[in-house]
């Protein structure tokens, strides 16, 4: 069982996209922040693959994406379980809903906005278990990092999106042929 060029090829880029959006989730750019809160870069990636790919394939780009970010990060709170929720309910949502709409990135723009405050509000449920001294301050906080978190990533959502799904759908065919 030998990988072809073309699937080699795609499991490069694939692999690259992620990385970079890694990296840039480490990364303070000039520019790309909102009161101190950057674009959620690896939920944008793990929407844009979890989109038109299985529940299966889903759940373990969650896997992988939390896995890493916690090998980056601080591990507590894990980022395993928000994403791979955002994994399961990206396909349910786009499949049940979104499909029949036909507006692509706008509809990923509207996932990944939901999914990022999402994504936040189970981080900070996570946050809670480590007794608070200032419930109020801190709940305040996650509230405005939740919305900034949200807005710009569902903005650069498009930048990430567009292009791997140009790549993806110009790779398929060749996926299906056989040789």
């Amino acid at each position: 069982m030998f990988f072809k060029p073309y699937q080699v090829l795609n499991l490069i880029i694939t692999l690259l996209s992620l990385l970079v959006c890694m990296w840039l989730s480490l990364v303070r750019i000039p520019g790309l922040e909102l009161f101190g809160i950057t674009p959620n870069w690896v939920l944008i990636w793990l929407v844009s693959w979890s989109i038109k790919r299985s529940l299966l394939e889903a759940v373990v780009g969650g896997l992988c994406c939390g896995l890493m970010l916690d090998g980056l990060t601080v591990a507590e709170p894990s980022h395993i379980f928000p994403f791979m929720i955002v994994g399961v309910l990206t396909v349910f949502i786009y499949k049940r809903i979104i499909k029949k709409i036909q507006e692509d990135f706008i509809s990923v723009a509207l996932i990944v906005f939901g999914m990022a405050i999402l994504v936040e509000l189970i981080r900070s449920l996570q946050l809670i278990n480590f007794k608070l001294s200032d419930f109020n301050h801190f709940w305040q906080h996650q509230q405005r990092a939740a919305l900034s978190t949200a807005i710009l990533s569902s903005l650069w959502a498009p930048v990430i999106y567009l292009p791997l799904n140009r790549w993806w759908a110009f790779i398929k065919p060749s996926n299906q042929l056989k040789s």
